[in-house]
């Protein structure tokens, strides 16, 4: 287990966009804390051991049907599946406003749910991965905007029902600015002058850099583990300092 890291140890976790940059820095975390990791994505892989649509409602019933097969429980789920399209409430068509939403919050709504059963007997804990494009605007960002400004608050919900039940299930969001990964290197690469866009992210945040996804990844396991068990229905902003200005 790494230094300073909480313990997740025998813990089962699902990680659902595990071939992206924070999913797999979220299953290597998760597994050096301890836990069995179930690597989830599109495509089965290197990395990804589970392969399944998020969008799909019958794939996520055949998931959480498979897991309770296998291993009776789940004491963790993390929502990291995600994508990004740039365009204006103007520029958007909307079958990518659809596809954006479709991703990012119909597949956490459908995470939440049929995961949440599974951690009825022993209690757990759920990470959904939000942004800090869920806290405040950008005017070329409708629909991620709107998508994950829905996952912070379906987190809330989600949270005060599993609050009620006994043994708890609780619920945060996470929510990181600009990181190093494929994501930025799209929002960059759309602009004229990539080196620029990229320069000009980093300079937006207090401590200017990019944020890396270890730094992501090891959030996300401090709230799946027991030491964390105070702090439900959050949206923890992990940011550089950027949301403070």
């Amino acid at each position: 287990m790494l230094a300073g890291m909480a313990d997740l140890k025998d813990k089962i976790v699902l990680v659902t966009g595990a071939a992206g940059a924070v999913g797999a820095a979220v299953v290597k975390a998760v597994t050096a804390a301890g836990s069995l990791a179930i690597p989830a994505d599109l495509k089965a892989g290197a990395g990804v051991d589970l392969a399944f649509d998020v969008t799909g409602e019958g794939e996520w019933q055949r998931t959480a049907a498979d897991i309770a097969r296998r291993h009776g429980r789940l004491d963790g789920l993390v929502n990291a599946a995600g994508i990004v399209a740039l365009g204006s409430v103007e520029q958007l068509d909307f079958a990518t406003w659809r596809r954006v939403l479709s991703v990012n919050l119909d597949g956490t709504f459908l995470g939440c749910k049929f995961c949440l059963p599974l951690m009825r007997t022993n209690g757990g804990s759920i990470v959904n991965l939000s942004s800090v494009s869920g806290l405040v605007g950008g005017h070329n960002l409708a629909a991620y905007n709107a998508s994950k400004g829905g996952v912070s608050l379906l987190t809330k919900s989600v949270a005060l029902h599993g609050a009620r039940l006994k043994p708890p299930v609780r619920c945060n969001a996470v929510c990181p600015a600009f990181l190093e990964g494929p994501m930025v290197d799209y929002t960059a690469n759309m602009a004229r002058d990539p080196d620029k866009a990229r320069q000009k992210m980093a300079a937006a945040i207090p401590l200017q850099r990019l944020g890396q996804p270890a730094e992501v990844a090891a959030l996300c396991v401090y709230l799946l583990s027991d030491e964390s068990g105070f702090i439900t229905g959050a949206d923890l902003p992990i940011d550089g300092g950027l949301t403070a200005s």
